[in-house]
């Protein structure tokens, strides 16, 4: 399945994309119980939103070897983990900000990990039983504030710095997939989540031990090398393997 979400005219709805590339509006919980309704359009012509609404986002910091090497940083010995807020959150097609506070702003590929159950405590060899399923992240990232502070709360956290989407697609194995990043169409990242340091499975598991990760909540995996800058005007698309891709657009604060 390929959930997405979607405005209509009774507000945000969820829907399923199916194989023509229209899409069936889902009743109930895409968690739970739900049914599909009849087909509301092609996904082409309906305005898509970012495909889940996590209570929380956690994200990996240097998960990839070349990334690492290319900060000048020791590789972890244990996942660097760090929380990305709500409202960071948009969907495929919306703006990246640039904040005014800010004079070097940069794209980050990552993979996306929704959670589809109540997850606490889990062992890595359960782990990929509570995955709901798979989505592209872009973890925009202040590098400026970033170096100027041993918390990146800030630099991190800037409204619309985190780009999900365009689906969720479930049933797609995490431990193979090509990603990569393009800028106004020029490749600036690509690699391959198998050079994950730290793998899917075992990320659930570390970070379960810390706390309860709930149905819809999303974990960031990490960037590959190639990070760069973005300024007004590019468009960042970021694709997956199976999934798809993600394009913004990068504006300048008003």
């Amino acid at each position: 399945m390929k959930l997405l979400r979607f405005q209509s005219t009774a507000g945000p709805s969820y829907g399923t994309l199916n194989d023509d590339g229209t899409v069936s509006q889902l009743l109930g919980d895409p968690f739970g119980d739900f049914d599909l309704s009849a087909t509301v359009g092609d996904a082409g012509s309906l305005r898509l939103m970012a495909p889940v609404v996590p209570s929380k986002v956690i994200a990996v910091g240097l998960n990839y070897a070349a990334h690492a090497k290319e900060t000048g940083m020791e590789l972890p010995a244990f996942p660097i983990l760090f929380f990305k807020p709500p409202t960071a959150v948009i969907g495929p097609g919306d703006a990246i900000v640039l904040p005014k506070i800010s004079d070097h702003v940069e794209h980050e590929c990552e993979l996306g990990v929704v959670i589809g159950k109540v997850t606490r405590n889990v062992t890595e060899s359960a782990a990929l039983d509570y995955v709901f399923g798979l989505t592209c992240g872009n973890d925009i990232s202040a590098r400026d504030w970033q170096r100027k502070e041993s918390q990146w709360v800030r630099a991190k956290g800037f409204d619309t710095f985190l780009p999900l989407g365009p689906h969720v697609v479930t049933d797609l194995d995490p431990s193979e997939l090509q990603i990569s990043t393009r800028v106004n169409g020029e490749i600036r990242q690509n690699s391959n989540t198998s050079d994950l340091i730290f793998s899917v499975p075992f990320l659930i598991a570390d970070i379960s031990k810390v706390m309860t990760l709930h149905p819809g909540d999303v974990i960031i995996t990490g960037t590959p090398e190639g990070v760069s800058p973005i300024l007004d005007g590019d468009t960042v698309e970021i694709e997956i393997e199976g999934i798809g891709k993600l394009s913004n657009l990068v504006i300048g604060e008003g």
